[in-house]
């Protein structure tokens, strides 16, 4: 799940001096599973508005410093937000330079561009003699390709954010000072190179298509140029990812295994257009749900998305309700399948997913960012289990 460095309400001004109130500083990690916490003991008053550091010594900022994490971010002695990286405590070892690499490539992405490819490939699949090392050669070009240039997204979105995420996403390299600007403009320029040259040395023109396409909408979306960071738009915006996530990964990869890896012609299954028109309705969820926890930095910045001119509220039940519509049409699908295990595993699982969406979401309370960024991250999961289940669509 997204990060959240939470610090709200870890300082306040009394008689004089600087009073610290009981909080813990916690630091949820990208995939839910980690979670690190750092206790602040600070000096409790001080005449000269100095707070005792961990190490004993005295500053006007607070050190914190998570000792699993390696990173020490600094929580300023007034409003005790988070603000930059400690030049002082750049990482030093291979641990925490992957940490800080994992963060910066959104893993979130990485697992649904994976498992998208993965389940659209097996589409193409028509007998059993297809599964062969052939199919896994292919894959695996169009699962690395595809990763490299998620991360030149994905980074470049961070690059032209930097003031943003130090609001929304202080976590981030970039935000925290972990990466320098130099270090983020050499890795996703380096991505997106690696990427094409591995697109055009396969040879796979729906694979090459896909890549540059993604390029182009990716640099659009993000980039501050003339007329273009369309991200500013929130129809354009959720357009974008629409065009990414639904229509490119679905049938520019479909295409690369149907047409380069199995050299048969072009053919739009009923699997194919039922993935193409679901997914559609999960990227626009997905482009609307994730701007819901980063309302604050949006505003501030002049971000017009649907959250900040309608509100977090009425699109938080909007994304829900699109969702529960497309589970609906996808039972509907399901039932008409000619085959029993199909008909089965695609009515039983999605009658699951709606109903485990619906229980989550009467239970998110829309004042905390952290549960909104919670909800959000799980909304990537329903995504990650659908991709499981369209392939026993027949």
């Amino acid at each position: 799940m997204e990060s959240l460095l939470s610090s709200s309400s870890l300082l306040s001004a009394a008689g004089g001096g600087l009073c610290l109130r009981k909080q813990n500083l916690k630091l949820l990690s990208l995939s839910g599973n980690r979670v690190l916490r750092c206790n602040v003991i600070a000096k409790p008053k001080s005449s000269n508005n100095l707070v005792t550091r961990l190490d004993g010594q005295e500053s006007s900022s607070l050190f914190l410093l998570c000792s699993r994490h390696k990173t020490r971010f600094q929580a300023n002695a007034t409003t005790g937000q988070p603000e930059a990286f400690d030049p002082k405590s750049k990482p030093n070892s291979f641990r925490d330079s992957l940490d800080a690499f994992y963060r910066f490539s959104r893993p979130h992405t990485v697992i649904g561009t994976v498992l998208s490819i993965l389940s659209v490939s097996f589409l193409a699949v028509e007998k059993v003699s297809d599964i062969s090392p052939l199919l896994f050669t292919g894959i695996l070009e169009a699962v690395v390709a595809a990763l490299m240039m998620n991360i030149y997204i994905v980074g470049l979105n961070q690059l032209s954010d930097v003031e943003i995420d130090k609001v929304n996403k202080p976590y981030l390299p970039l935000a925290s000072g972990e990466y320098s600007v130099k270090t983020g403009i050499a890795i996703v320029a380096s991505f997106s190179i690696m990427s094409f040259w591995l697109g055009w040395i396969v040879g796979s023109w729906p694979l090459f298509w896909a890549l540059f396409v993604s390029f182009i909408l990716g640099t659009a979306y993000s980039i501050n140029l003339p007329l273009l960071r369309w991200k500013r738009f929130a129809l354009v915006a959720a357009m974008c990812i629409l065009a990414v996530r639904a229509i490119i990964v679905q049938i520019a990869f479909y295409l690369h295994i149907q047409t380069h890896v199995f050299g048969r012609p072009v053919m739009f299954t009923r699997p194919l257009i039922f993935a193409t028109a679901f997914m559609s309705f999960f990227s626009v969820v997905i482009a609307l749900f994730k701007d819901i926890p980063d309302i604050e930095g949006d505003k501030i910045f002049g971000i017009r998305s649907f959250s900040v001119t309608l509100g977090q509220e009425r699109v938080f039940w909007t994304c829900v309700s699109l969702l529960q519509m497309a589970y609906a049409v996808a039972i509907l699908v399901g039932a008409t399948s000619p085959f029993i295990w199909s008909k089965v595993i695609s009515v039983v699982g999605h009658v699951i997913l709606a109903t485990t969406l619906w229980t989550r979401a009467k239970s998110v309370d829309l004042s905390s960012k952290t549960e909104i960024t919670s909800c959000y991250m799980f909304i990537w999961k329903l995504f990650y289990a659908e991709y499981l289940l369209l392939p026993f669509l027949k």
